[in-house]
């Protein structure tokens, strides 16, 4: 790991630098926090022990091509705090890796976190942050929508998702309150223990994404997520799901289902879910759900789309999305669904005519439902 010579002296606040050691094999070793600037070399390779933090004022720069592991024993993550950075910015040639510190063949999904970005941009919580999910002490959301926490391009993160503890399991890619100004572009998460991506709240966008045999949820989207999320493909595996029940796209306005703002409403355009179904005969494990299940006050829009393979195709769940869909607040144009055993579900009890509504809007002819961003 370089140290650069860039360094801005006049940072506030005590200077901290990562603690690094040589291990016997020539892996560098990175733990602790730092507000510094540093680059990780793609003629090295480095662990991360336990949760490593680039803290506010720094910067974590990472060369094309440079290959980083998570210690399984000490749930290496990486943190991005609020005023933190990453620039890890790969090329389709040589991708910048995110992978298991186990030996070649006995990787498995959860064998260390992910990484975890932290912004300024507004979320939905009581006083406008909240702690972020997984354990690490950090903070997410804040005013600025256009906030800048760096560029990941060409990554890979793979085989992470590993539970802290119950119910705190961390993402492939979690985005706490990250802003406009940060670039998520040609990401692939690999048999994660969770959740592939998960946004909590801000409006960062994503392109050309991959969610590969993860867990749990592909793209989980809460606490007034607004952004916008095209060109991905997803592909689960038959035998590997979540006991919370795996889904395709997961939404919520917050826990609660409640009216706080800004209102969830990702929008998804083109982007093809391949799940774990080869047909509606195909035995599967009993834990995936649906291939969208859209719940508590969300607002998500899907368009241009492709939903295949789980055991429900859409389910809107509950009152209040029921009428953000009936106000066309909550929209699914130009999708199709197929080998699907239930390709359109509502909530126990309702008496929503989701049948009527789907068919409605999707004789439409909805213009500019391919959003370029």
């Amino acid at each position: 790991m370089q140290k650069d010579d860039n360094n801005d002296d006049t940072t506030p606040g005590n200077v901290v630098n990562f603690t690094t050691t040589v291990l016997s094999d020539g892996t560098i070793q990175v733990e602790g926090s730092s507000n510094q600037n540093y680059t990780f070399l793609s003629t090295e390779q480095y662990l991360l022990k336990s949760f490593v933090y680039v803290e506010d004022g720094g910067t974590l720069t990472v060369q094309p091509g440079t290959i980083i592991k998570g210690d399984k024993t000490t749930k290496g993550t990486l943190i991005i705090k609020r005023g933190g950075k990453i620039q890890a910015n790969g090329s389709a040639a040589n991708p910048i890796v995110f992978t298991s510190a186990e030996a070649v063949g006995s990787r498995n999904p959860g064998d260390w976190g992910g990484i975890i970005i932290c912004g300024k941009a507004p979320i939905n919580l009581p006083g406008g942050e909240g702690q972020i999910e997984g354990g690490p002490d950090a903070l997410y959301g804040g005013t600025n929508a256009a906030d800048n926490s760096g560029s990941l391009q060409y990554v890979r993160i793979e085989y992470s998702g590993i539970p802290f503890q119950p119910n705190q399991e961390i993402n492939g890619l979690t985005l706490g309150g990250v802003g406009s100004g940060t670039i998520i572009d040609y990401i692939q998460i690999s048999f994660c223990g969770d959740d592939s991506y998960e946004m909590f709240g801000g409006n960062v966008n994503l392109k050309h994404i991959i969610a590969y045999k993860s867990t749990d949820d592909d793209f989980d989207t809460d606490n007034g997520y607004t952004g916008k999320i095209q060109f991905g493909v997803v592909l689960r595996d038959a035998n590997i799901a979540d006991v919370s029940g795996s889904n395709g796209f997961e939404s919520d306005n917050d826990a609660a289902g409640s009216t706080v703002t800004p209102i969830t409403k990702p929008i998804f355009s083109n982007i093809s879910i391949f799940g774990p179904k080869q047909d509606t005969n195909y035995v599967v494990n009993s834990n995936f759900k649906r291939g969208a299940h859209l719940r508590r006050n969300t607002q998500t829009c899907i368009y241009n789309s492709l939903i295949s393979g789980y055991p429900v195709g859409l389910l809107i769940d509950g009152t209040n999305c029921e009428n953000n869909a009936s106000a066309s607040d909550l929209q699914f144009k130009n999708n199709i669904i197929a080998s699907c055993n239930t390709p359109l579900a509502v909530a126990s009890g309702s008496t929503f005519n989701i049948s009527t509504w789907f068919n409605d809007i999707t004789l439409e002819i909805a213009f500019n439902t391919t959003m370029q961003i």
